[in-house]
Formats: C-alpha cells, sequence, structure tokens
C-alpha cells in the first residue's frame, strides 16, 4: 500500500519546483545584466585611468580644461553604474530568497504568500531601479560623446 502521505508531500515538492522555475530564470536574466553593468564600468575605469595617465603629457594650465570635464563625466557614469550593479545584485539576492522561502514554506507548512509577493515586489523595484541607472547612465555617455563632437568642429 502507497503511504499518501509521501505522495503529497513529493507532489507538494514537485509544486513548489514548478513555481520555482520562474525566478531561476529571472535570476538568468538578472545575472547577464549584472555581467553588462561590470563590463560597462571595467571599460569606464580603463578609459578614466587612460586620460589620467595622459595628463601627464598635458601642461599643468591645460589640464582641468582638457581632462575635468572627460574625467567627471567618467566618475558620473561609474558611479551610476555603482549603484545599478548594486541594486541588480540585491534584485538577485531577493529572488534567491524567494526560492528559498518557496521551498521552506512547503517543507515546514508556513503561510509564505505575504513574505513572498514582498521580497518579490521588491526584487522587482530593485530590477527597476537598477534598469533606470543604467539607461541614466547611457544618457550621460551619450551627452558626453555628443559635446565632443561639439567641441571638435
Amino acid at each position: 500500500m502507497i503511504d499518501t502521505s509521501d505522495t503529497s508531500a513529493v507532489q507538494g515538492v514537485g509544486d513548489v519546483i514548478r513555481l520555482a522555475v520562474a525566478p531561476v530564470f529571472l535570476l538568468s536574466g538578472v545575472g547577464i545584466m549584472l555581467t553588462v553593468f561590470t563590463n560597462r564600468l571595467a571599460r569606464t575605469v580603463d578609459r578614466a585611468r587612460e586620460l589620467e595617465r595622459s595628463a601627464a603629457h598635458v601642461a599643468e594650465a591645460d589640464r582641468d580644461h582638457e581632462l575635468g570635464q572627460p574625467l567627471a563625466t567618467l566618475a558620473r557614469r561609474g558611479r551610476l553604474l555603482n549603484y545599478a550593479i548594486t541594486l541588480c545584485t540585491i534584485c538577485a539576492l531577493l529572488v534567491a530568497v524567494v526560492v528559498v522561502v518557496l521551498f521552506l514554506g512547503q517543507s515546514f507548512n508556513f503561510r509564505i504568500s505575504y513574505m513572498i509577493d514582498t521580497l518579490f515586489i521588491t526584487a522587482m523595484l530593485s530590477f527597476i531601479g537598477a534598469i533606470l541607472c543604467f539607461l541614466r547612465e547611457v544618457f550621460v555617455a551619450t551627452a558626453a560623446l555628443r559635446i565632443g563632437l561639439r567641441r571638435a568642429r
């Protein structure tokens, strides 16, 4: 004879696994966004270091005029990307906690719906914040590019 409590427990775990699949796919997307953000930050830092090295070849009187604005722009971009990375990482952590809470709720028969709602909404707000920081960084980078073109004329 089959023990129905074991069968229902296994079915419950199967249900939780099905529920956890969507957050796990979300984690994959968040991971890709983190890769994009960190690559842009690395390029921004490399460019700032390159400008700082070139400062040695520029006369001290011209240094602020030639390099001050580009370095300030790169610093601003770096801060925005840092915020985006931080918010995206918080999002990933919260989504991972959602998956853990799903399994704990099933295992210990906790009522978890409010906790899951709160965690997931907070994760999505964090992700929205990260995307907005990234969008702002793109605007800053694009504006700096346009300014450089205007100067060359």
